[in-house]
């Protein structure tokens, strides 16, 4: 059953729609054109009572009008347009008089149209009781010549509450067409749709590709990895046997590997702003956050619904702190059971998944608690609502949407349903499927570093406190510790930082700030996780820890208003927690008086805003995702702004198709792996990049909005990098667990980076290939430092949700193919593998070609390259290449806060002093070092790097 309520207007005006007969046209236009025009372009500077009059023209009323202003008397001359200067200033003809002034404040044709009916009618103003009275009349009727009305929660003015709006731009509020079927039943359901669309267009759909690009193709789109030979001569066989079972067969196998659920997950991780550390001023590591990375690897992998993998994202903590509360029935057992982390596996799985509401960047440093508060809220809700509605809550914060049916009412009463959530590193014991690996030694690493600061900061730290000590015995008091002494009058006390030079002050603070570093990445190896829960708000805020109050008041409950202009300083109207209003969507916990009310407890909105978002009838969260879907197969979406389904978004190309999908993909059960064979099963998806009338579709159709033909893409950072690794057969396939760190340009890792008071320890890369040879989505993500490698070819920066990936290419990816370390070492490690498994140079040609392209090489391919080969040999005879070193202490120099003074310290890198490089050009021969300058040339091809 269809709970939706109608998008209609409410009942119970006193006049019915009939009751606009009873006015004449001329009065009804002037009312519902003109006067909206004339208070929108002109009554600001001829009519704003608190105002100087501009020209000493008022325009508020016909009398005053038909009187002129200073130097014009003929401004309205009723029944001849032409003959009323009116007409002459909003037309522009007379340039000593543009009307309204500003470009961009202009009457477009139509409103000059409907003031110049206006006026050669008779100029017609009725009394404001015969404008009320149709403003009434009118507010009845859903759909008029000005558009559609859309039932809200109400603005914070009439104006905007029943203001109109073209049904083509507020599609993804309405519900979904589920009466829309393919025009050819016969048909495969997704061709049907662009079919129709292509043949209005007189336009062919291209050829289907060859198997080889279908095979390329569905790698990387599933598992974001080239082909094996091995595979590729597999499916080559099993195509010519049979074409239509071997494609389906290849899916169903790539889309049960493990590589499904990584290359996935990446796609939601950019969505959802992962990162292993805060960002901000103060970039401290959050050390658990590769616990919800791994979340989202499995859910996929496992082909969880979607709806209840948006449940477990916006209230995982309140379903398992139920979970928990049904086991414990004793208040005080379960409060401490609930800090303590006694929960069971599927109890913890729900409280990483509430990680998702963690993501964010966020930083109290210098910032009030109020104020941080309010900065995770707005950001939080901002991102549920462009994750999982496709909707930039921010746009309705500081007033009522200026373009969409969002009142400021909604954005609060959303606000109040997380009004609740408060952050935490929660306990919460480790899953048996969660991989441990590396534990031990990344724990030695870190205490090594934490021992090593400790030890400095203690030295400082005892010099400091003898000579406090020996100011307190000089004046025969007794001796009170630093914690004691900081509120103490200044001379009560000895001078801040006794007993140390302005060096020792400054190597005081940045040991301080290492130990609080090295003690947090300490909580990784701990049973702990990046969650929320719900209690009172506190005092304290601190991006370095935070923990669960559990001493709070359970009855606490926040006072929820509507900010004025987005300030919490002007509080306003009160609200309660609720939902979107524009959908017409009752929330699960709708009263009769108020259809999208959620809990006003402490406990329980967020999941009762989650139902809501996950219910079947919720049209936006099912077009959002199944949009998403589309786009990470084609490169391009149905609708093309994925975040922003508003009236300023893109329209969807092929609305009845987006609409079918969503429909089916809801019916049948939210899965993805369901609709991913949807969407490659089609004829669309299997067509060729390569179109016989492709100058034609690029002057008719430059954006391939028909999907005429496969869009070519580029393949993104972690396929590049992934996919040498693979090609190289250096790519360790291990699961989850500990983020890897690739090493990284040396410049950029020992970098200096703030953070609060001090610098940031350098970036130490993994201190073995395999460890650092991992998937890319194993990367330790630092928002302050990106990896220059994967930055370069676009990997978004997590501060933000990324909905579409920008592929340009520029000069730099050029530069960092042809002569960065990182795929240099690449290149040796390809040349190695080919020397291990091809005897001579022609077939490590022909190796090299099916490892990196998916093929053999071409005749005259072949020869070129030997030749090149050979060249590059005797070229190496007399090139003697250096190898690379690795500090293990690097000197860091700073400026000491209040004396203003340079000061210098030493920080240890433990991990270079048993660290194994990659093999390097100056380890192998002339031979393997042109073989691999061969295997550069591959890596450098666009047949490589991009994905036809």
């Amino acid at each position: 059953m269809n709970s939706r309520i109608p998008l209609t207007l409410l009942t119970g005006f006193a006049l019915s729609s009939q009751a606009l007969a009873e006015f004449s046209d001329e009065d009804r236009h002037f009312t519902l054109k003109v006067l909206p025009l004339l208070t929108e372009k002109c009554f600001g500077c001829h009519g704003d009572p608190n105002q100087k009059l501009k020209g000493g023209l008022d325009m508020t009323s016909l009398e005053k009008l038909l009187h002129g202003g200073d130097n014009f008397t003929n401004v309205l001359v009723p029944g001849d347009a032409e003959a009323s200067f009116l007409m002459t200033t909003v037309r522009w003809d007379d340039e000593d008089y543009e009307m309204p002034p500003k470009e961009n404040d202009r009457l477009d044709e139509k409103q000059i149209a409907d003031l110049e009916q206006w006026i050669n009618s008779g100029a017609t103003w009725p009394e404001e009781s015969v404008q009320e009275k149709i403003y009434l009349a009118e507010r009845e009727r859903e759909v008029t010549d000005e558009g559609v009305l859309i039932k809200t929660s109400g603005g914070l003015a009439d104006t905007w509450t029943y203001r109109r709006y073209q049904a083509e731009d507020v599609w993804a509020f309405r519900p979904l067409d589920r009466s829309v079927e393919p025009v050819a039943q016969s048909a495969h359901p997704v061709d049907s749709f662009i079919s129709a669309k292509m043949e209005e267009a007189g336009v062919a759909k291209a050829p289907q590709a060859d198997a080889r690009t279908l095979l390329r193709r569905a790698y990387f789109d599933l598992t974001g990895l080239p082909p094996t030979p091995e595979a590729t001569e597999s499916f080559l066989t099993a195509y010519a046997a049979d074409e239509e079972k071997a494609w389906t067969d290849l899916i169903d196998q790539l889309l049960d590997s493990p590589q499904y659920g990584e290359r996935w997950a990446q796609h939601w991780l950019d969505i959802a702003r992962y990162a292993d550390t805060g960002g901000m001023s103060n970039d401290y590591e959050r050390s658990n956050a590769w616990r919800y990375r791994d979340y989202v690897i499995r859910s996929l992998n496992e082909d969880k619904p979607y709806d209840q993998f948006i449940m477990e994202q916006i209230a995982g903590d309140e379903l398992a702190d139920t979970s928990l509360r049904k086991r414990t029935p004793d208040w005080d057992q379960y409060q401490t059971a609930r800090e303590e982390g006694h929960y069971n596996e599927k109890e913890a799985e729900l409280l990483i998944a509430s990680g998702f509401l963690r993501m964010g960047p966020w930083d109290p440093a210098m910032v009030k608690v109020e104020e941080a508060r309010q900065m995770y809220l707005d950001d939080v809700i901002n991102s549920v609502g462009q994750t999982f509605l496709s909707t930039t809550m921010r746009c309705f914060k500081c007033h009522d949407h200026k373009f969409d049916p969002l009142p400021a009412r909604d954005y609060y009463r959303f606000y109040a349903s997380f009004a609740t959530t408060q952050l935490a590193e929660r306990q919460a014991p480790f899953l048996e499927v969660e991989q441990r690996a590396g534990f031990e030694e990344g724990k030695e690493l870190v205490e090594e570093l934490l021992s090593y600061a400790t030890e400095k900061k203690d030295e400082l730290f005892n010099k400091q406190e003898d000579a406090a000590k020996a100011w307190y015995a000089e004046r025969g008091k007794p001796y009170v510790t630093l914690e004691e002494r900081k509120d103490l009058p200044d001379e009560e006390k000895p001078p801040r930082m006794v007993g140390l030079d302005h060096i020792e002050q400054g190597r005081l603070k940045v040991r301080e700030q290492d130990v609080w570093i090295w003690t947090r990445r300490l909580e990784r190896y701990q049973p702990m996780v990046q969650s929320v829960y719900n209690g009172p708000d506190s005092k304290w805020a601190n991006a370095r820890k935070l923990r669960m109050n559990t001493k709070g008041n359970a009855d606490w409950v926040p006072n929820s208003t509507i900010l004025s202009g987005g300030s919490i300083e002007a509080p306003g109207e009160p609200v309660t927690p609720g939902v979107l209003s524009a959908l017409g969507l009752p929330s699960p916990t709708a009263s009769e008086s108020d259809p999208y009310k959620l809990p006003e407890d402490q406990f329980g909105r967020r999941r009762a805003l989650a139902e809501w978002i996950a219910h079947p009838d919720n049209a936006l969260t099912a077009r959002s995702i199944v949009n998403r879907i589309w786009q990470y197969h084609f490169g391009k979406p149905i609708a093309g702004t994925p975040n922003n389904f508003g009236v300023k978004g893109a329209k969807p190309t092929h609305p009845e198709l987006l609409d079918w999908m969503a429909a089916d993909f809801v019916e049948n059960g939210w899965t993805f792996k369901r609709l991913h064979r949807l969407i490659m099963t089609s004829d669309t998806y299997r067509q060729s990049a390569q179109h016989p009338d492709f100058d034609k579709l690029v002057n008719g159709d430059p954006n391939n909005d028909l999907f005429a033909y496969f869009p070519v893409r580029r393949l993104t950072a972690e396929e590049i990098r992934d996919g040498m690794l693979q090609i190289t057969g250096e790519l360790n396939l291990a699961q989850g667990g500990l983020p890897a760190r690739p090493e990284i340009n040396m410049e950029v890792a020992l970098q200096p980076r703030m953070i609060q008071f001090s610098l940031a320890p350098a970036y130490q890369p993994s201190p073995t290939p395999e460890e650092r040879n991992r998937r890319s989505v194993y990367g330790y993500r630092v928002r302050g430092m990106a990896d220059p490698f994967l930055e370069t070819f676009n990997q978004p920066n997590p501060n933000d949700s990324c909905a579409v990936r920008d592929a340009a290419s520029v000069s730099p990816q050029a530069f960092t193919l042809m002569n960065s370390d990182l795929v240099t070492d690449r290149a040796i490690a390809f040349a190695l593998r080919l020397e291990k498994e091809a005897a001579t140079r022609d077939e490590q040609i022909t190796r090299a070609f099916q490892l990196a392209l998916g093929r053999e090489p071409k005749a005259d391919e072949a020869a070129k390259m030997k030749d090149y080969i050979a060249e590059m040999e005797n070229y190496h005879q007399d090139s003697h290449p250096t190898k690379r070193e690795y500090p293990t202490k690097i000197t860091r120099t700073l400026i000491e806060e209040f004396s203003g003074q340079p000061f210098q310290y030493e920080e240890i890198l433990p991990v270079f002093e048993d660290y194994q490089p990659d093999t390097q050009a100056a380890e192998v021969p002339p031979a393997t070092r042109a073989l691999a300058d061969f295997c550069l040339v591959l890596f450098n091809c666009n047949e490589f790097v991009h994905l036809y």
